[in-house]
This record gives structure tokens, C-alpha cells and sequence, in this order.
């Protein structure tokens, strides 16, 4: 039965946990602490410190604000669900999140790309690096990257919202789009160009600039000195560790959206479906807050301060 005015979706991909489904809501809500206190402590960092002002370190904090986002755009249904014992969501909050969720996944990708560019300036064009890329230039790199995915997504969204369904079961733990296209009862073939078209966009536009970027740092790295070689894998092995990291679970979730994988454990596929959406916002703080010199060094002081300022206040 074609129905163009669902009200709401089920999600299919939850299992009846019984009593452990209070243990998975623990977990999931310690981990979404995590995710707040851990993203939101280094973008206070960074705005606090005036040193911390520069062009990276405004692009990492787009980065965690982009991992509050997401996260924000996952957890607090997913935690709703997990408590439920039926797994209903309102077509309207649905497609809010599939909206949330995949700016995220554009955002991040887009950002991780400005960034790789940035360190390619730091590194092979030191000397003209404070006039090519300025603090107003990096505010708008990060206005364009945020609308873009936006813009972007919001086609995408309009496309797909205007389609007659035949049923509301998707097989996820969260709202997918390409799950809601796929019962659509008319004609995709509009959806599927532009969503193939997008897909293109999304990965090949920062794919560009992060392979330029990093075949140019490379080869500084092989025919510069030891110093600069130490400093290009210092600020960089963040940047990658990050862009595979994020790269692989988007991986995994493609693969497993698109293709039968009922033949893999019910546990993987949970995995597997949320990586790229839970590990890349704890993943991100714990990289860069260690790895990060400044950061890590104005962390120190902000705590020291602190405990200082306690001693001398019970004096």
C-alpha cells in the first residue's frame, strides 16, 4: 500500500535485550558523557587560550564542534530506543536525523580536508603561510564548509522527503536515507543520480585537496631534514590517523547498508553500523589533545591553575 504521509518509521535492527538493556543504556549514555565532556573541554581550551587563535586551531575546533553535532544528532534517540520496547520514530524526527547525521559525515570529511591543506601550507610554504592563510581566510573556509554541506544535503533531503512509500520498516538502529529510498514505491532514478552525484561530491571533492596536500608533504618529508621531517609527522599523524579512521567506518556502513549481511553476527553489524558515528568523536579529542603540544600544555596549565588556586583558597 503506497502511503505518501507516513507518520512514522520503525526500526527494525534493535534486538529484545530483556533486563540487559539497562546495561546497554549505561554504556551508551557513559559514552555520550564522554563524547560532551571530552569535545566540549578542548573547544573551551582553544577559545580560552589567545595563543590557541590561529588557523589549525580554529579548524580543530570546527572538527569538535562537528563531533558534538553528530553525536548530539545520534545518541539521545538512540537512547530512547534502547529503553523502548518499540522502536517507533516520527517520520518528521526521522528525517531530521538523517539530516544531522549525514551533514556530519560531509562536515567531517570537508574539515579533515581544509585541515590537510593547512598543514600542507605549514610545512612546504612556511615562509608565505601567514599571508596565504590567514585567521579571516580560516573563518571562511569553515562558514563555506558548513553551509556547503548544508546546501548539499538539504537537495538531497527535498528529493527524498516528496517520495511514496510502501512501508515505514527500516533496518537500522537510526534513521538511514538510502533505507528510505529504498521503499519508495515510484520511480528513484532522480534520487539515485543525484545521490550518486553527491556521493561523488562528498568523497571526491576532499579527496583533492588531501591527496595534493599530502603528496606534497611527502615529498618535503623525503628531501627535507630530520627537523622537518619530525614536524610534518608531528602535525600530520593526527590528521590521518583521523581521515582512515573515519574513512573505514564510513566503509563498513556503506557496505552494510547496501548489501545482505545477514549471514555476519548481529553484534558485528551493531558495530559496524555505529563506528563511524561513536569512535570518530572519541577518537578525535584523544589524538589531538595528546598529540598537540599547546593544547596539551594549556590543559596543564588551566588544571595546575586550578589546583593551585584551591591550595591557596584553604590557606
Amino acid at each position: 500500500m503506497i502511503n505518501s504521509t507516513l507518520s512514522y518509521f520503525i526500526l527494525s535492527a534493535y534486538i529484545q535485550a530483556g533486563t540487559l538493556k539497562y546495561l546497554y543504556f549505561m554504556l551508551t549514555a557513559l559514552t555520550y558523557t564522554v563524547i560532551l565532556v571530552a569535545n566540549t573541554s578542548l573547544i573551551v581550551v582553544i577559545c580560552m587560550n589567545r595563543s590557541l587563535h590561529e588557523p589549525m586551531y580554529l579548524f580543530l575546533c570546527s572538527l569538535f564542534v562537528n563531533e558534538l553535532y553528530g553525536s548530539t544528532g545520534l545518541f539521545p534517540l538512540l537512547l530512547v530506543q534502547i529503553l523502548s520496547d518499540v522502536h517507533t520514530v516520527s517520520a518528521s524526527l526521522c528525517f531530521l536525523q538523517i539530516f544531522c547525521l549525514y551533514t556530519y559525515a560531509h562536515v567531517e570529511f570537508c574539515n579533515l580536508a581544509v585541515m590537510s591543506y593547512d598543514r600542507y601550507l605549514a610545512i612546504c610554504c612556511p615562509l608565505q603561510y601567514n599571508t596565504r592563510m590567514t585567521f579571516h581566510k580560516a573563518l571562511i573556509c569553515v562558514a563555506v564548509l558548513w553551509l556547503y554541506s548544508f546546501v548539499k544535503f538539504l537537495v538531497t533531503l527535498s528529493l527524498n522527503i516528496r517520495l511514496p512509500l510502501c512501508g515505514n520498516v527500516i533496518n537500522s538502529l537510526y534513521c538511514h536515507n538510502f533505507l528510505v529510498v529504498k521503499l519508495a514505491c515510484s520511480d528513484t532514478e532522480v534520487n539515485n543520480i543525484y545521490g550518486l552525484f553527491g556521493v561523488v561530491l562528498t568523497v571526491l571533492v576532499p579527496l583533492l585537496p588531501i591527496l595534493f596536500s599530502y603528496m606534497k608533504i611527502l615529498k618535503v618529508c623525503f628531501s627535507g631534514s630530520k627537523q622537518t621531517r619530525q614536524k610534518a609527522v608531528s602535525t600530520c599523524t593526527p590528521q590521518l590517523v583521523s581521515l582512515l579512521n573515519f574513512s573505514f567506518g564510513c566503509c563498513f556502513e556503506i557496505l552494510q547498508s547496501r548489501f545482505d549481511t545477514s549471514g555476519v553476527p548481529t553484534a558485528l553489524r551493531v558495530i559496524l553500523s555505529l563506528y563511524f558515528l561513536i569512535i570518530q568523536p572519541l577518537l578525535n579529542p584523544v589524538m589531538y589533545g595528546m598529540q598537540m603540544s599547546k593544547i596539551r600544555n594549556t590543559c596543564k596549565h588551566i588544571f595546575c591553575y586550578k589546583k593551585l588556586t584551591g591550595c591557596s583558597d584553604t590557606m
